[in-house]
């Protein structure tokens, strides 16, 4: 993979034939305990040093991706829009500095219904944030959810269920990776003989969780299931050389990993 552009909400990925955009969407401030040790036990004084804190605060980035085929883009995750911090929400800005007309995303896909991946369907001024929608690919187990979200609703019976395995396209394919939520999922985006992994919330805070994979989240809504996809995704892309992007990796929250020790590392690219 090569970067092809950048700016300070954007950057564009050459991959094959075809090309990624992680879009920053911005980032949200949450308390230390969120971040939890088998036995559910959060961390106090026994934070490891290497995790930095913002007035205390662990700091995570929101990012999107976008995957441009030359003729339409897939939009994995659409950011919150005005529905959480107002830290938040500054996906339009990234779409125009990185050149992306809105009028091309026909379809958007979510790696899971949180309302920090789903609210961006719907702009501030209450306007479609993608006109030319025509797929709306949610989850199958997590359909329920999307369509309990009263601000989307005119949106609830278009969402389709989307399961693992299932092509988007010629160069996407979804993977299951539940445990964060119900129906999770990852995206491996395939093109020139290079991957990319679009992995969600598989890691919310890299700086700990990659040398020590058994922390968890708070909102996890299985712990132990996120533990053990999270050891399996790591190792798939460890040991086939995927590039991965991340939604809460430090923005733009892409690059590689490998094997270290008992844990692994992260490289951005």
């Amino acid at each position: 993979m090569e970067r092809v552009s950048d700016g300070s909400f954007h950057a564009t990925y050459k991959i094959g034939d075809i090309k990624v955009t992680s879009l920053r969407d911005g980032y949200v401030d949450m308390p230390v305990r969120r971040l939890r040790q088998p036995g559910d036990k959060p961390f106090g004084d026994d934070l490891p040093s290497q995790v930095p804190l913002f007035d205390g605060a662990l700091r995570l980035s929101v990012n999107a991706f976008a995957v441009d085929d030359g003729h339409e883009i897939t939009l994995i995750d659409s950011g919150s829009s005005n529905a959480w911090h107002p830290t938040m929400g500054f996906l339009p800005q990234a779409l125009s500095e990185a050149r992306i007309a809105v009028d091309r995303i026909r379809t958007v896909a979510f790696t899971h219904t949180h309302l920090d991946h789903i609210h961006g369907l719907i702009l501030p001024d209450g306007r479609d944030g993608f006109p030319r929608l025509s797929s709306l690919l949610v989850p199958r187990a997590e359909l329920g959810m999307f369509r309990s979200e009263a601000r989307l609703r005119r949106f609830h019976d278009r969402a389709q269920p989307l399961d693992p395995g299932q092509r988007l396209s010629a160069h996407i394919e979804a993977v299951a990776a539940p445990g964060h939520e119900i129906g999770h999922t990852c995206f491996r985006v395939t093109s020139g003989g290079e991957t990319l992994l679009v992995w969600g919330d598989l890691v919310h805070a890299p700086s700990l969780q990659f040398e020590r994979p058994e922390v968890a989240w708070e909102f996890d809504a299985d712990q132990d299931q996120a533990r053990a996809t999270r050891l399996r995704i790591l190792a798939l892309a460890a040991d086939n050389a995927y590039c991965v992007a991340g939604a809460h990796l430090d923005s733009p929250g892409v690059g590689r990993v490998s094997r270290a020790q008992t844990g692994f590392r992260f490289e951005p690219l």
